[in-house]
C-alpha cells in the first residue's frame, strides 16, 4: 500500500496549529467555503488548501463543489479517538492526584 492510499493519523493532522484553527472555524460554521478559511489566516489560498488536504486525509474534513466554489464542513468522528485517547490520561492524572491528597492528610 503507498502513502497515497493511507489513512493519515487523526493525530499528525491536528498537530500543527493552523490545522486546529481550521478545525475550530469549521465547527463553528456548518460549511464554509475556501475563501471565508483563507480570510482567516495571514497565508495565501494555496497553503490554507495543503492544510485542508491534510485534514480530509485524516477524514475530519468533507467538501463539496457548489458551481466553482468548494465548501468544506467538520466531521468530528475521528476525534473521539484523541478523547478516548486523554480520557485515559485524565484517569491516570486524578488517581494521582488523589493518591497525593491521601498522603497530604496522613
Amino acid at each position: 500500500m503507498n502513502s497515497t492510499d493511507q489513512k493519515r493519523d487523526v493525530f499528525v493532522a491536528i498537530a500543527d496549529p493552523t490545522r486546529r484553527k481550521l478545525i475550530r472555524l469549521l465547527a463553528e460554521g456548518e460549511e464554509l467555503p475556501l475563501h471565508e478559511l483563507t480570510n482567516q489566516f495571514q497565508m495565501g489560498r494555496t497553503a490554507v488548501s495543503k492544510h485542508l488536504t491534510i485534514l480530509k486525509e485524516a477524514e475530519l474534513v468533507t467538501n463539496r463543489k457548489i458551481g466553482r466554489e468548494t465548501r468544506f464542513r467538520l466531521n468530528p468522528a475521528p476525534l473521539q479517538e484523541i478523547k478516548d485517547w486523554l480520557a485515559f490520561y485524565e484517569k491516570f492524572w486524578n488517581e494521582r492526584a488523589i493518591l497525593l491528597k491521601n498522603i497530604l492528610e496522613e
